[in-house]
């Protein structure tokens, strides 16, 4: 039965309000030139190179190069072992975790900091968070304010070690050139500086945490359907989910490379790139909202508004636990995708419009 009037319009409304929201994330993504983005992830691929990178996102993956200064806010920011930033990092996140190399300083406030041993920053690091790892090589001084301190056994440092923090701990294998000093003057509330401001280091998580919640509402709203058919997809089988979600995650960017080969295929694989960057945003989110329906359920109380919520919420604070937080956003995010495509290939398959009615979701209401 096809939707009634008012049903159409609210969907029109929600569908315009969607597209506003994710705009900005495809023109800051689309090319190879890009240099801000918005969003639930941010990626710039391995072989990939970028002018600059300003972002406010969940995610941040740098596989490949930033030609300038990676500046922003986010729930996590990774710097690949491929990864590399010539310029200066100066950003708020959850989680910040350098495996490749900055070419310049890196400047940054986080609930948890690891420049791993086989991270590089050429220039100084100045971090104030919550844990702090350095186990890699930092070519000046590093200043380093938390609750925890660590200097692991690879850790080779140019300049001064200058720390406050409640516990210290030192690798005897560790180099530090020109000393390690307690400085208390260091203290205060973690953060870091953008135009003279501090920007507290739980502002990427909330960020994260308010822009999935959003997108969520308005899947659920728009969609409530197909968004329960997710979540029971999901309940019925996870793995198959997954092992899709997997396919698409590593699938789709060879596809893309592909189409770019062509000058003629250069515009679709841009265009591609943003609708992939887009999928992956909303897959993580129905991965949330799945993962949130299923605990609700098993407790019997199923309600789609307090699934999201507990969902969203819930990933984001095992997000913050290390390494486990990795993994299980990487899980959520690849049975959300897969899932989102297996509802997507059965609408097309049945050529209708009921998988995304607007009507009643049905129990999980």
């Amino acid at each position: 039965m096809n939707p009634s009037p008012a049903v159409t319009r609210r969907r029109i409304a929600i569908a315009l309000a969607v597209v506003a929201l994710l705009s900005p994330l495809a023109t800051g993504l689309a090319a190879a030139q890009s240099t801000q983005g918005t969003g639930g992830a941010v990626v710039v691929a391995e072989g990939e190179t970028v002018d600059g990178l300003q972002t406010a996102a969940g995610t941040v993956v740098v596989r490949g190069t930033v030609a300038g200064d990676l500046s922003g806010a986010a729930g996590s920011i990774r710097i690949a072992e491929t990864g590399r930033i010539d310029g200066d990092v100066s950003a708020a996140a959850g989680t910040i975790t350098v495996e490749g190399r900055v070419g310049g300083d890196v400047e940054v406030g986080a609930g948890a900091f690891e420049l791993t041993d086989t991270g590089r920053i050429d220039g100084s690091l100045d971090v104030g968070a919550g844990s702090v790892r350095v186990d890699g090589a930092v070519g000046g001084d590093v200043r380093a304010t938390a609750d925890d301190v660590v200097i692991g056994p690879n850790a080779d440092v140019g300049g001064e070690f200058r720390y406050d923090a409640e516990t210290f701990t030192r690798s005897p294998d560790a180099t530090v050139a020109g000393g390690i000093a307690e400085d208390t003057s260091l203290g205060g509330d973690s953060g870091v500086g953008f135009g003279g401001d501090l920007v507290p280091s739980w502002v990427g998580g909330v960020y994260g945490v308010a822009v999935n919640l959003a997108l969520g509402a308005l899947l659920l709203l728009a969609f409530p359907r197909f968004s329960r058919g997710v979540a029971d997809r999901v309940a019925r089988g996870a793995l198959r989910s997954t092992a899709v979600g997997l396919g698409v995650l590593v699938g789709v960017p060879v596809l893309l490379a592909l189409v770019a080969i062509t000058v003629v295929g250069i515009p679709l694989a841009l265009v591609g790139i943003a609708a992939y960057v887009v999928a992956l945003w909303v897959g993580s989110v129905y991965g949330r909202y799945a993962l949130g329906s299923w605990v609700l359920d098993r407790l019997g109380s199923p309600n789609r508004w307090l699934a999201l919520v507990v969902g969203v919420i819930g990933v984001a604070l095992v997000g913050r636990i290390p390494w486990i937080g990795g993994l299980v956003d990487l899980v959520v995010l690849l049975f959300g995708v897969g899932a989102l495509a297996l509802g997507l290939a059965g609408r097309y398959r049945s050529g209708g419009d009921s998988a995304l009615s607007g009507g009643d979701p049905g129990p999980i209401e």
